[in-house]
């Protein structure tokens, strides 16, 4: 494989024996180069700036700069670069927090070789990266940081999802259409989103239809 096209890692986790065990999975891989290894965030940070490589594997828990916080100054020291995070941590909490931060991806040490290796493959093309039991963590935790829909919200959320009109919702629900826009704008301030289709798709991608 040309190297114009080969994905350049750099790995920063705090324990070698992890770092070496990365590196041996991505380097067996066609396509792949790791071009260096932190053992901090701080060192992951000043690296990927010298360095910027397509990926940065950080581990989530180091001592000093953690990978959430190393997360933010890689990506405004190297615009280019992706970050995915890799742990042993799976709590809605950590998962949210990395994603906020600007990271493509969350990936537990227990995957296996070809998981890590199709992780940097996707990232590198821009998709998301979730180990697939995560995903509903992510989601719950999404959930917990928006601001519960009154049932009323979310009933007038749910019949805009089959197409009513605000005059519609309001004749079936009977109330004014005045009342349907009242609590529409409600939802869009607590969805954060600004019209009723946004409304609705984060409703559902939250699991709050």
């Amino acid at each position: 494989m040309s190297d114009d096209i080969t994905i350049r890692v750099l790995l920063a986790d705090d324990h070698p024996v992890v770092r070496e065990g990365l590196c041996a999975m991505l380097e067996s891989a066609d396509g792949i180069s790791v071009v260096g290894q932190a053992s901090s965030g701080e060192e992951a940070v000043a690296l990927a700036a010298r360095l910027s490589p397509d990926i940065v594997l950080l581990d989530l828990r180091m001592g000093g700069m953690d990978g959430v916080e190393a997360t933010g100054h890689v990506l405004r020291g190297s615009p280019g670069s992706k970050v995915v995070i890799v742990t042993t941590y799976e709590s809605d909490a950590d998962i949210l927090r990395a994603v906020e931060a600007g990271a493509s991806g969350y990936l537990l040490k227990g995957s296996s070789r070809q998981e890590l290796i199709n992780a940097v493959q996707s990232a590198a093309r821009g998709e998301t990266v979730l180990t697939p039991s995560l995903a509903p963590k992510l989601f719950r935790a999404r959930a917990v940081e928006t601001p519960p829909l009154s049932e009323r919200e979310t009933e007038v959320l749910r019949l805009v999802s089959q197409g009513l009109t605000n005059a519609e919702i309001g004749r079936r629900l009977f109330i004014g259409e005045a009342t349907v826009k009242t609590h529409l704008l409600r939802a869009f301030r607590k969805l954060d989103v600004s019209d009723r289709t946004s409304a609705v798709i984060t409703a559902l991608e939250r699991g709050l239809l």
